[in-house]
């Protein structure tokens, strides 16, 4: 079996140019499930054509004995289902065991993010605490600006470089999900943010004597941020200055479709920065006030 998950791995790097985000988990979820159907025996070979329907749902049981969550389970389900879709594709099995096998439902709840009203006093407050504190605080408040201003995944942030950037029409060439590159436009804070970033970061590249890097957000040695770090600098950000709300740089997206989808904004185009690929994705992103609606409806109903 694991010869048959390494040449699915190599599938999903060389053949659907997946992030290697995605990868990780993927290959991660697939050796659990190796595991699983060893039953404790490492030295045990598993054939992936005795495995049915009953075994794959035995290894959901036994994530929810373990208390694992219903997002984390119903990823796991995915990667499973993905690898059986694929050795049937090859022509390794006939059949799929895992498609009949049912995602678990998960509890729908709407993340609370923050108002437009925060938003703005958490960002102002940074852009007057960054020209006097120290020089990466204008890398920080670049990075938030940006994630507010634009919507990206963190992991679009991270893979920035700098020619994606063009600052005369405030535009954004990002390579999204699949590779697939999109234009997102970002305002002028965001722009005034970068500007105020970039001579930090020629100093950075300069004392780490390194040429060549085309990343636009740098660690202090010159390399080119993680996801993991852009998380800890927005925890670290939030508590200096934001009010008392759970954030991540996903929030930040969720914060910017909902405010945007707020100020009038049409689903299809928020749909297009987001770069999702169905409508009833970008949908849960969107928060939508009861006196948004109630003002909506008295505004357009011709009997209101």
């Amino acid at each position: 079996m694991d010869e048959l998950i390494e040449r699915y791995v190599s599938y999903l790097r060389y053949e659907r140019n997946a992030s290697p985000h995605t990868i990780r988990n993927y290959q991660s979820d697939l050796l659990q499930f190796r595991d699983f159907l060893k039953g404790g025996d490492p030295e045990a070979r598993v054939d992936v054509g005795a495995v049915d329907t009953l075994r794959i749902r035995g290894f959901l049981s036994s994530l929810f004995e373990r208390e694992k969550k219903k997002t984390s389970i119903g990823r796991k389900l995915a990667a499973v289902r993905a690898f059986y879709k694929f050795l049937a594709k090859e022509g390794v099995l006939k059949a799929n065991p895992a498609a009949t096998v049912s995602t678990p439902k998960v509890d729908k709840t709407l993340p609370r993010i923050m108002t437009e009203e925060e938003m703005n006093n958490f960002l102002n407050r940074m852009a007057e605490a960054a020209p006097d504190g120290e020089p990466m605080m204008k890398r920080d408040r670049a990075i938030l600006e940006l994630l507010y201003a634009s919507g990206l995944r963190v992991s679009e942030l991270a893979g920035l470089d700098l020619r994606s950037i063009s600052f005369g029409d405030g535009m954004l060439l990002v390579r999204g999900k699949g590779r697939k590159e999109r234009i997102v436009p970002f305002g002028s804070k965001a722009k005034t943010a970068l500007n105020d970033y970039l001579p930090i970061r020629e100093k950075i590249l300069k004392e780490a004597r390194k040429t060549g890097e085309t990343a636009v957000f740098l660690n202090t040695k010159g390399a080119r941020l993680t996801t993991r770090s852009v998380d800890r600098i927005l925890k670290k950000c939030m508590r200096a200055f934001g009010p008392n709300v759970k954030a991540s740089p996903h929030s930040m997206r969720h914060a910017f479709a909902s405010h945007l989808l707020t100020e009038g904004a049409d689903l299809r185009s928020i749909q297009e920065m987001l770069g999702h690929k169905s409508l009833a994705t970008t949908q849960k992103y969107t928060q939508v006030s009861i006196k948004q609606l109630i003002d909506v409806y008295d505004k357009t109903h011709p009997k209101a």
